[in-house]
């Protein structure tokens, strides 16, 4: 599984992509299932930045931090659990061991979110769901 925006789908927050040519070269000849939790929840394209608030994506689905927009702190955490639970879902329909996803994304990232508008260390809400599940993520700044 990987983040779509890397494969070069305009699906990011601000309605661009994150084409990468590295991810597409190691990736070359394997399947792949792309993914945007985000999009998949109905957030739309572009929409407004999110940031997690109180802590990392684990905290979320311990129901201690949130998933708020950047200026007007709507809530908008249902909808990224939403996204990760159709995440978890295809990972498991098409038994996937392993996704590259998106560094620093409030779903995808693996080792940096963005919390209350200060990058930290930590995991997105997609990404804590899949690794509770047994799956290995990768960040796509590891390539």
């Amino acid at each position: 599984m990987v983040s779509a925006c890397l494969l070069g789908e305009a699906c990011r927050y601000d309605g661009r992509s994150q084409r990468s040519e590295r991810v597409l070269a190691a990736l070359e000849g394997k399947a792949v299932i792309p993914i945007c939790p985000e999009a998949a929840a109905g957030l739309g394209i572009p929409r407004p930045p999110v940031d997690l608030a109180g802590g990392t994506g684990v905290d979320v689905w311990a129901g201690r931090a949130r998933a708020l927009t950047r200026e007007t702190r709507e809530d908008r955490t249902a909808a990224f659990q939403d996204g990760a639970r159709q995440a978890l879902d295809a990972v498991r329909r098409f038994d996937v061991t392993v996704a590259l996803l998106k560094e620093k994304s409030p779903s995808c990232g693996s080792q940096r979110v963005y919390e209350t508008g200060v990058l930290r260390p930590g995991e997105g809400i997609t990404t804590a769901l899949l690794r509770a599940d047994g799956r290995t993520v990768v960040s796509d700044e590891d390539l």
